[in-house]
């Protein structure tokens, strides 16, 4: 603030001062006085930019350093430049006698009319704001939103750029964005699986009861996993039911793919090697006197003509 302050400023300021303790003619002093009025809302404004321009370099210090978040930055500080000296002018034009209730209704009308010819751009914008202040995601954040998903590369004003995994990069609106409801697998910590397994109804009831702990033992077995519950779940249509529950301590898809799969591996095997059955869709058809039908089929109708002929006079 210091360096902001200027030497005019401090000549005016002193010749104002020193013009209380004489007498001089009443157009010298309104002249005197109407400068240092100038002078003074114009260093006020130099003061409170230079405060502004520094809270915002401390309170957004951590995203300078991100290439993607520069514009945003500088269309932010812009913004609170533009507000500090309008309301310093304002002030300014007020002090010195002139009606600004005119000038702020005209422009106050005009700003209406541009708003809404541009309020499509002035979402974005607005939404690219949002999104630097609230960070709901950064650039390198796996998100999904709406049906889309790909990595963050590029958050500008307007838009904010996405590749997808198959290859292509998505282009979408920032307002679209944060309108949407956004999955950021970046900032997730662990990976819940829910395993539901099916065996056959003629498995033996002391190897049903001997499921979980099975499961179990193979889950915590596994240094990168950690052990939730399993427990029988329920009868189905066509198996027996459990359902087991654990966590993948961490965040990569191929570490959680890896974990998932040395279990599924694991259980296989354990199964196998126990004679528990894995259970499919299928159906049991129960036919009763199925030898009665059989005949009757076998007779065909020969037989049913020679029963008529034998009834018939």
């Amino acid at each position: 603030m210091v360096e902001r302050t200027s030497t005019l400023f401090l000549i005016i300021a002193a010749i104002y001062a020193g013009s209380l303790f004489l007498e001089l003619p009443a157009k010298f002093q309104s002249l005197i006085s109407s400068a240092f009025t100038i002078a003074l809302f114009i260093q006020l404004a130099l003061w409170a930019d230079r405060i502004a321009s520094a809270v915002l370099a401390w309170r957004l210090a951590p995203l300078k350093a991100k290439s993607a978040m520069r514009n945003a930055l500088s269309l932010i500080q812009f913004f609170v430049r533009v507000a500090v000296w309008s309301l310093a002018l304002l002030l300014l034009f007020e002090n010195l006698g002139f009606d600004v209730t005119a000038l702020v209704a005209g422009l106050g009308n005009r700003g209406i009319a541009i708003a809404l010819a541009a309020q499509s751009v002035l979402g974005d914008l607005f939404s690219s704001l949002a999104i630097v202040l609230d960070r709901p995601f950064e650039v390198g954040d796996f998100i999904v939103f709406g049906d889309q998903n790909g990595t963050v590369e590029k958050i500008g004003i307007k838009t904010t750029r996405i590749r997808s995994l198959s290859g292509e990069q998505i282009a979408c609106s920032n307002t679209d964005l944060m309108n949407s409801r956004i999955h950021n697998f970046k900032r997730m910590a662990e990976r819940r699986i829910v395993l539901v397994l099916g065996v056959t109804y003629d498995t033996p009831g002391t190897k049903l009861e001997s499921i979980p702990a099975m499961v179990k033992e193979i889950v915590e077995a596994q240094s990168q996993a950690r052990f939730d519950r399993s427990h029988f779940r329920s009868f189905g249509d066509s198996a027996l039911e459990f359902e087991t529950v654990y966590w993948v301590l961490s965040a990569d898809y191929t570490v959680y793919m890896d974990v998932q799969q040395a279990i599924n591996f694991a259980i296989f095997r354990a199964f196998e090697a126990d004679g528990i059955e894995f259970a499919f869709p299928s159906r049991t058809l129960y036919v009763p006197n199925l030898t009665d039908a059989v005949r009757a089929a076998a007779a065909g109708p020969q037989d049913k003509d020679a029963k008529s002929r034998q009834a018939s006079p």
